[in-house]
């Protein structure tokens, strides 16, 4: 049996954290692992020139003990023979009294092996050492004797210091005293050196772990600043949202009871009005009818009459709250018919003027634009005292542009709509605002000129159904 965990969706605002917050995480960390590998390699180049330096320091030491030994010796070695024993015996006495700091001391051994001064290891002293080998396998005596062989030189290798008897690294600087075949020499211990080198690369560990630290909490410091901020910001904008939520349902409510009470007055002025004298008209008819009056046919004709008139009502106001032929036939002949209505009511004189389109709008737009002209009519009709109006539709590359203009008084108030009060403005904002669309208003006391530009987007082509890029004319 397969349990299916749950998906986990991530919020909107989450996803804005993870956008936000992601890039600054794997910037710091790509900038931690960068300083940390250039602090590291610094550092050990540093170090190795420390180290490097110590241990020079302690190589021109031990040349230099060296050097004044020979020199020392020099008096009785240059006058004595090969088998001269007595100026050997005086030789060996001089270097076994040769020693300094706590493990300092010079050694003899002869090409065979044999050890011949050992002042701090005297348990070493005329035994063979030629196999004796330190912790890393190296065959140490062997070394100074074939270092001594060439003349002098460097030999680095494990050896146990005297205090202790464990083992420790050790530079020895080797010399011969060929006429007697000895390897002659003095060593220093280097273990300080390397202590110090790790003691110095552990500050560094140190240095670069605290660096981490600091840029961990930078990071998190940011990141808390950013998760702060966000949640002020949405809480910010959810209040707005709120807000502005509350302000469109209220408006929604508003335009609902106007039309509600536009549609009520329509039914009590006209139509109401219009069945009632149809009703007067028949009741007269029936009395005259029953009477025998030959003017009852005269009554039941204007009865008839005034119920036409109510019929025609009927679908005008039909027509207002949503007309057939915008469906049937378009956004065209809809405006040309809702301009020769306006102007038939008003006695306005009225003007419609388009091209027939290659394209077709989208239904929302057909809807927005259709609104958006009854809306204006509307405060033409109200407001303006015009005596024209002048409405054209007409498609083109960019998309489609519905121009509507008066010759009436104007609008007292700035040329930007956003700032304009009237519900029926910001309705026409708001439906413009839905087609992702422009709105302009252009008013002056000769007259007010509202424009209105559908994006390329809501036009679609005929040859594939599809929105998108289509030629319109």
């Amino acid at each position: 049996m397969h349990t299916r965990l749950p998906r986990i969706a991530p919020s909107y605002g989450q996803k804005l954290f993870l956008l936000a917050t992601l890039p600054l995480i794997l910037a710091v960390t790509a900038i931690s692992a960068l300083v940390a590998d250039q602090s590291r390699a610094l550092a050990e180049r540093e170090i190795a020139a420390l180290e490097r330096q110590m241990i020079e320091a302690k190589k021109a030491e031990l040349r230099n003990y060296v050097t004044q030994a020979r020199n020392g010796l020099n008096y009785i070695y240059g006058m004595a023979g090969p088998d001269n024993l007595a100026a050997q015996s005086e030789v060996k006495q001089i270097l076994s009294a040769m020693t300094y700091g706590d493990d300092g001391f010079f050694f003899v051994y002869d090409y065979d092996g044999t050890n011949l001064v050992s002042p701090r290891q005297t348990d070493m002293i005329n035994r063979n050492w030629w196999d004796l080998t330190d912790g890393n396998g190296r065959h140490v005596v062997q070394a100074f004797i074939a270092t001594a062989r060439e003349g002098t030189g460097w030999v680095t290798h494990l050896w146990p210091k005297p205090g202790t008897g464990e083992e420790a690294l050790m530079v020895t600087y080797v010399t011969a005293l060929h006429s007697w075949k000895w390897a002659m020499g003095t060593g220093v211990f280097i273990d300080d050196v390397l202590a110090t080198t790790a003691a110095a690369r552990a500050d560094v560990e140190a240095r670069v772990r605290r660096t981490f630290f600091y840029i961990g909490a930078i990071t998190a410091a940011a990141l808390f600043a950013v998760f702060a901020s966000g949640m002020i910001l949405n809480i910010r904008e959810r209040r707005l949202a709120d807000a502005k939520l509350k302000e469109l349902t209220q408006r929604v409510f508003d335009a609902q009871e106007e039309e509600r009470g536009r549609v009520a007055r329509e039914l009590h002025d006209g139509i109401s009005q219009l069945l009632v004298g149809v009703r007067y008209a028949l009741d007269s008819a029936r009395r005259r009818f029953d009477a025998g009056d030959a003017r009852a046919s005269e009554t039941l004709d204007r009865g008839m009459a005034s119920l036409s008139d109510a019929i025609q009502e009927v679908r005008r106001i039909s027509r207002d709250l949503r007309p057939g032929v915008l469906d049937d036939l378009g956004l065209g002949p809809a405006l040309k018919a809702l301009v020769v209505d306006f102007g038939a009511r008003t006695g306005i004189e009225t003007t419609f003027d388009t091209v027939v389109f290659r394209n077709r709008l989208d239904n929302d737009s057909k809807i927005s634009l259709y609104r958006i002209a009854q809306e204006a009519l509307t405060n033409v009709e109200r407001h303006s005292g015009a005596t024209h109006l002048s409405v054209d539709l007409r498609g083109h590359r960019n998309g489609a542009t519905l121009r509507i203009s008066d010759n009436g008084k104007g609008m007292s108030a700035p040329s930007t709509s956003a700032q304009w009060q009237g519900i029926g403005l910001r309705n026409m904002q708001e439906r413009v605002d839905q087609m992702e669309g422009t709105l302009r208003i252009h008013s002056t006391r000769s007259g007010t000129v509202i424009e209105v530009q559908v994006p390329l987007s809501h036009i679609i082509d005929p040859t594939t159904g599809a929105p998108g890029p289509a030629s319109a004319k």
